[in-house]
């Protein structure tokens, strides 16, 4: 094992469901690789919405005490971040979507951005739609100078009802194919 570590954010309200299930694939894999990982399920947590008091800026942290500014420091002490999330309704939803998450990380300072630090998007859906959702979440990614690997297709699944995600060949091969790449890459950073 080496020094190195995946924080993976599963968004998903459903302890059990396909986006869990697939995160909790890549980070088996990413421990496979010798690298940690942590799977935390922010889809449990009753994370607020920043209120741009700007306490942060003066403090160093979040005056909202609901368990979000803990994840944030995890984040930045990783090397790599995988961020899960289901497509309900044509976007990305449930516990992050990108907009808490980072709203209130980019007020505190330096944010998560950290030239080097690797990672990506993963989202679930049931028929479709993920693209748009999968855009975003990459952009997310990008504007933060993180780096992106590639896999062999866009790191989407198609499942409606949890464990559906295991018909998905190709995608669950591409998305594995993601997690082998985040835990190689970092190995070389």
């Amino acid at each position: 094992m080496t020094d190195k570590k995946v924080v993976l954010l599963c968004g998903s309200p459903r302890q059990d469901g396909n986006t869990r299930q697939i995160l909790d694939e890549c980070a088996s894999i990413i421990r496979a690789s010798g690298v940690e990982a942590e799977v935390i399920p922010l889809g449990l947590m009753q994370i607020r919405s920043c209120i741009a008091c700007r306490k942060c800026q003066e403090q160093g942290t979040c005056v909202l005490d609901d368990g979000l500014g803990d994840v944030i420091e995890k984040v930045r002490e990783a090397d790599g971040l995988i961020a899960g999330a289901p497509v309900y309704f044509g976007t990305a939803r449930g516990r992050y979507d990108g907009r808490s998450a980072a709203d209130r990380d980019g007020l505190q300072g330096e944010g998560i951005s950290s030239p080097g630090r690797l990672g990506g998007p993963v989202v679930v859906a049931r028929r479709g739609r993920q693209t748009s959702s999968l855009q975003e979440m990459v952009m997310f990614f990008l504007s933060n100078d993180m780096i992106v690997p590639g896999s062999l297709s866009w790191n989407m699944l198609f499942g409606g009802n949890p464990g559906d995600i295991w018909k998905d060949e190709e995608g669950i091969q591409g998305i594995r194919r993601f997690a082998e790449n985040v835990a190689e890459l970092i190995k070389r950073i």
